[in-house]
Formats: structure tokens, sequence, C-alpha cells
């Protein structure tokens, strides 16, 4: 089986079930050496996404074994190239595992039912709602209306065509049972709670003073990227509203698009936003990442649609407030554990922003009960525990 000239070397079979991971877009490192631990993986990625979100690079660091065969080309080249590779090879594996219901798992579904592999689709959003944020945003109707036949297309023909589907939370399982006949739990890469846990005050000023993060300001980070499904525009709004009434707020934004946060600052038009929104690149999520989230005093999550955003577990398992629109998975999940807020709601956040911080003791006393559910239910070895027994139970069938 031919690797790309840049590709990791071949791994010694160690027994375990040989899983073909074909990545449509970005993964996660945490996602990668997660499955590396509980299966023969190989991963199957577009060379520009790969090598330019510097996954190549943290998968070389992390120590992982597993094979990695990069398709170069845009989005067209690496459909049919992708596709052309799975024809070919797609029997050497047991189990083909891909993201969402959408082109990727087009054309592992069409090679695996070829060669009799199953296909695991992991769903980690809900597809149609997603695009509908763009529309929101602005989308030409006629755009709109073919982005919408395109994808409804591909939920159909993938939904017939896959073994299973494992839908991450019970929101994304009902989105995926009007596509999917096989709808199961999937967890993704779960919350590693040994990283992210409570801290101390002590621990919480000195993570402060070592990454230059303001000691004497409360403390909001917005960890998520600017895209068509977030809200970046209401957690700002409602961060300056809340320091207009006289809290003392610094608002962080960590992320690839950090510029484009404080762009869109800047955009708006808040007073003296210099001096109080903060951006830092994208921290290593094995390493630095938790440390923000760990010396927050607050996680705002706003959004137009949402899955069930991952930064609202790593909040409440960090034991840190979070306020999140209700919208998606997080109306679902997270009532009684996070300070729920209305879609577009700046004014809200800023109400929730300033009860938290006037009532510090049952804002963090909420957060807690919150990392005890994320400890029951999404912590990162029952996880990946899971992925064990589903790819061995797959590659019986």
């Amino acid at each position: 089986m031919p690797t790309s000239p840049h590709s990791s070397p071949s791994p010694p079979d160690f027994g375990r079930v040989k899983v073909l991971f074909v990545v449509e877009g970005n993964t996660d490192i945490r996602f990668v050496t997660g499955l590396a631990s509980v299966c023969d993986l190989t991963l199957l990625v577009p060379q520009r996404h790969y090598e330019g979100s510097g996954l190549d690079v943290r998968v070389a660091e992390s120590g992982a074994t597993l094979r990695v065969v990069r398709i170069p080309g845009g989005r067209a080249a690496y459909q049919a190239r992708s596709f052309a590779w799975l024809l070919r090879y797609a029997s050497r594996f047991q189990v083909l595992l891909t993201q969402e219901l959408l082109r990727g798992t087009l054309n592992a579904s069409l090679a695996g039912r070829l060669h009799r592999v199953p296909v695991l689709a992991h769903i980690l959003i809900p597809p149609l709602e997603y695009f509908a944020c763009r529309r929101a945003r602005g989308q030409n109707p006629l755009t709109a209306a073919l982005g919408r036949a395109v994808i409804r297309t591909l939920l159909a023909l993938n939904g017939r065509l896959v073994t299973r589907c494992l839908a991450w939370g019970p929101y994304l399982q009902t989105v995926a049972r009007r596509s999917c006949r096989h709808v199961e739990p999937g967890h993704y890469y779960g919350i590693d709670t040994h990283l992210f846990r409570p801290a101390s005050e002590s621990e919480r000023a000195e993570l402060r003073a070592r990454h230059h993060l303001p000691h004497d300001a409360f403390l909001a980070l917005a960890a998520s990227r600017v895209s068509h499904e977030k809200d970046p525009e209401s957690a700002l709004r409602g961060a300056a509203l809340a320091r207009s009434l006289g809290l003392n707020l610094v608002l962080l934004n960590l992320g690839g698009g950090y510029r484009e946060f404080l762009d869109l600052a800047r955009q708006l038009g808040l007073p003296d936003c210099e001096r109080w929104v903060i951006g830092r690149p994208a921290q290593h999520p094995m390493r630095e990442l938790a440390d923000f989230f760990r010396c927050a005093d607050a996680i705002v999550q706003a959004s137009l649609e949402e899955g069930l955003a991952l930064s609202t577990l790593e909040g409440l398992a960090a034991g840190t407030p979070v306020i999140a629109s209700q919208v998606g998975g997080m109306a679902v999940a997270l009532p009684g554990l996070a300070r729920l807020v209305p879609r577009r709601d700046p004014n809200a956040i800023a109400r929730e922003l300033l009860w938290i911080a006037s009532h510090p003791t049952e804002a963090r006393t909420q957060a807690l009960q919150g990392r005890a559910w994320v400890e029951h239910s999404f912590r990162r070895d029952l996880a990946f525990e899971d992925w064990r027994r589903q790819f061995e139970r797959a590659a019986k069938v």
C-alpha cells in the first residue's frame, strides 16, 4: 500500500483492528492520538489541510504510531484522488471511519460497499442547521438553495450506505436519525479531566502570570473560531455592555482566527476594545490550552447553532462557569450546568457575566456539578474504550 513521500513509516501490526480514518478537512490531534492508542490506524488526509493546520507537526511530536497518506490538491482534486485511492486500497482495512455524512463519507461509503468493508460515520455537526447559518448571515438565496439540495442528497445517500452513524450527544443522534438507519452514541475524543481540572486561587494567579494575562480583571474566555455558525458579535457586545455597567472585564479569544476576532471588535466600534479584547494564537490542546480554561472567570460560548461545543465541556471540567447560547446540543445537554442565554442576545450575556462576577461561589458550585457530569459521560479514557469496542464490533460484521 503506497503512501505519499511524507507519510509516516508503516507501524507493525499489533493484532488490533485495521482502521482507515478518511479525513475530509481538519481533525484534532487529540482524536488522532486517541484512535492510534486503540486501533492500527491509517489517516487519509488532504495534504493542504494536514500541513497547513500544523497537524503534521503535532502528530510527529506526539510519538503516536500510525500511517499517514497525504493526498495533494484542492477540494475537487482531493475528492477525485482520494476516491481513486479508496477504490484501490479500501479492502486492506477492516473498518473505514469518516467525518460527518458529506462528500468525504460518500467516497468511503461507496468504496466500502464495493469491498464489503464496514463504514462508521462520526457525526459532530448538524449539517443543514450549520449551513442555514450562512443564509442567516446573508448568503445569496440561490446559492443557499443549491447548497441545501446538495447536502440533502449527500445525507440521503450516505445515510443508506454507511454501516452505522456514531453521533455525539442526544441532539446529534436525533439529527442523524433523519438520514441514518443505524444511529448510536459516539464520543469523539472526550475530555481529559486530569488536564482540564479546577485550579486553586493560587494556581489561577500563577497561570495568569505565566501566560501574561491581567491578574486584576474578570477574565472571560471566548475559545471558538470565527465562523458562520458562531456568534462572536454577541459575545463581544455582551462583554462591552458588562464593562459599561462597571465590570472590569477582559475578553480573550484563542485560535487560528484570533486576528479576525480582534478585527471584528474594531468593526463593531466597541469602546476602547484595544485595551480589553485580547487575541492569542491556538494553543496546543494537549498542553497549554487547559491553562486558559483553568484561570478564566467564565467561558462564553455564543453560537447560532451547535452540535455540542467542546469548549463548554472543557470549561465545566475545569470548574469554570460557562455561558452558552440555548441552541442545538447545548440547549439539550447543558440546562442546570451552564448559564444558558437566548440566541443572539448580548444583553443576556452581559447579565450572566455580571451575575458570575457577583456570585463567584454559586457560579463555581454550578460548574463543579458540570464537571461531575463530564467525568461520568465524556471522560477521555471512556471515549476511546468505546471506540475500541465499536471498531472490534464493526470488524466482526
